[in-house]
């Protein structure tokens, strides 16, 4: 891992916490996704590979990794601005925003939002673009109002390290048997659990309502202007191949590319492969052109 810097944005909540490296280049944001994930964990790789030519920025969202303790929730609106005070205050006008699961939603919600702040923006197995059908949909519903089913139960199982590596295994990969730092990864997700992170995010829990979901970008993706990328792990336990195409598709000129074999964390399973292709959208000069694979 290349030298990091630990930044610090004091708010009224807490101490938000931003990882930096490389010193000159084009900036690009690193937003992480939920609950056991952090920062460094899902940039372990792309930290360092991008650092070498640019100015990397990693957040740990509110509650996660550093940034806590933190008072008060963290949903939509609290990260969506935890983004934009980000770059405020390192004074980053416009940035390459890449996100993974939730961060992808706020990939996409910023670019949608704050247009002007968003050079381009790389999405890995978005959410903010789900749907469920009726009974699943109350039931995650129901999962998210009480505090037992979504935060306590969870908290209790993910205490061993068996019952992590198990939900590694069959929740984030598609074949955790080509991830060569599987036992680092675990170790780093048991730490997040310890903590009491293994619920879901107060962003998933505010993100669906009784009867729709209350964090649904779908509608407003045709607004988005800016050149963007999609990639998707065709065995993703999370995230459906046909959502992510259908979000790709309401871009104007947006890139969707297809992982066989891979699951949710496509980037921890196959870094070399999803860094390059970062780095190869990052450095293109223009709009992409349209590309579907699977």
């Amino acid at each position: 891992m290349t030298a990091l810097r630990d930044h610090v944005i004091p708010r009224p909540e807490g101490d938000l916490h931003v990882h930096l490296a490389g010193d000159t280049g084009p900036p690009v944001l690193l937003l992480s996704g939920a609950g056991l994930d952090n920062a460094l964990l899902s940039w372990h790789h792309l930290i360092p590979d991008l650092a070498r030519d640019h100015r990397v920025i990693a957040p740990d969202w509110p509650k996660q990794g550093r940034s806590r303790p933190w008072r008060g929730r963290a949903g939509h609106d609290v990260l969506l601005r935890t983004v934009v005070d980000v770059l405020d205050d390192l004074g980053v006008e416009r940035a390459a925003v890449v996100g993974l699961s939730q961060g992808g939603a706020l990939a996409l919600a910023t670019a949608i939002e704050h247009p002007e702040r968003v050079e381009r923006v790389v999405a890995l197995a978005p959410a903010g673009t789900l749907s469920f059908p009726p009974g699943l949909h109350q039931l995650l519903w129901l999962t998210a109002r009480v505090p037992l089913l979504s935060r306590t139960l969870p908290n209790l199982a993910f205490r061993s390290r068996a019952a992590v590596t198990a939900f590694t295994r069959r929740a984030l990969f598609g074949d955790a048997g080509r991830v060569a730092d599987l036992d680092g990864i675990v170790d780093q997700i048991l730490g997040e659990a310890r903590a009491g992170n293994a619920g879901s995010s107060d962003w998933q829990n505010d993100s669906i309502g009784f009867r729709r979901m209350r964090v649904d970008l779908r509608p407003r993706l045709a607004e988005i202007r800016c050149p963007a990328l999609f990639v998707q792990g065709d065995r993703d336990a999370g995230v459906p191949v046909a959502t992510t195409r259908a979000a790709a598709a309401a871009v104007p000129g947006a890139r969707f590319v297809v992982l066989p074999g891979r699951g949710h964390w496509s980037n921890r399973e196959s870094p070399d492969e999803v860094d390059a292709l970062i780095r190869d959208f990052l450095a293109e000069a223009g709009p992409p052109s349209r590309s579907v694979g699977g």
